[in-house]
């Protein structure tokens, strides 16, 4: 890691951590920037000599991977995954989708549809949430006063 001070290292650990968790909303240089407590664009310089990519492209990467997942379990469509993992555009989705698998997201569903266990329904994952991003966090019991 090329002058990439030690003490920074966990600073750029929380952003990466809060890509892998909040993947589905926005999360522009600016935010990033802030978790880490840094400047953007020293911040840029060192996550992409820390982590070999950009916040950008690590992120990127970890919606399409959440598509895939989607794509392979559920019987939703293209476009509410799309919407799912922090995508407005099915167009850029789709791009970016093909540019990093290889191929279209409905051609990869369509691939899995045949394999595995039965495909969990959209109208429960709409219901319940992603586990990925469902809290765990129980409500506080109301105080008796």
């Amino acid at each position: 890691m090329p002058n990439v001070p030690m003490e920074l290292l966990a600073h750029l650990r929380r952003a990466r951590d809060t890509i892998d968790r909040r993947y589905a909303e926005l999360l522009d240089l600016d935010t990033l920037a802030a978790v880490a407590g840094v400047s953007k664009y020293h911040f840029l310089r060192c996550f992409a000599a820390t982590y070999g990519d950009t916040p950008a492209a690590l992120l990127t990467q970890r919606r399409i991977e959440r598509a895939q997942d989607l794509l392979r379990a559920t019987n939703l469509t293209v476009t509410e995954i799309c919407m799912l993992v922090g995508y407005s555009s099915l167009g850029s989705f789709s791009t970016r989708f093909r540019r990093l698998v290889g191929c279209s997201p409905s051609e990869y569903q369509a691939r899995w549809a045949t394999y595995g266990p039965p495909r969990i329904p959209g109208c429960w994952v709409f219901m319940h949430g992603l586990s990925d991003t469902a809290t765990s966090e129980k409500p506080a019991a109301p105080s008796s006063s």
